[in-house]
């Protein structure tokens, strides 16, 4: 039984040491589109810009995806943003 626990204990370690290593979560941001304004959500976890790039930010970074979702559908809702 203590080999069990011991093997228990090290399993353990290993995955609290793999999750502390792994790199922590980008967010997301919406951008708009100058030539017709339309919104997307954007990953900031891809490591390129988007093409082409008449676009600007419009939004602050939110955490997960369903975040940026609800700030995409206000934008809509208020009109910043076009369908």
């Amino acid at each position: 039984m203590r080999r069990i626990s011991v093997l228990c204990a090290a399993a353990g370690l290993a995955i609290a040491a793999l999750v502390a290593a792994s790199p922590a979560e980008a967010g997301y941001h919406l951008i708009r589109w100058q030539n017709g304004g339309f919104c997307q959500i954007w990953d900031e976890s891809i490591p390129t810009t988007p093409w082409p790039s008449d676009y600007h930010r419009v939004s602050a970074t939110v955490p997960t995806f369903l975040d940026a979702l609800m700030l995409k559908d206000a934008a809509l809702k208020d009109g910043h943003c076009a369908w």
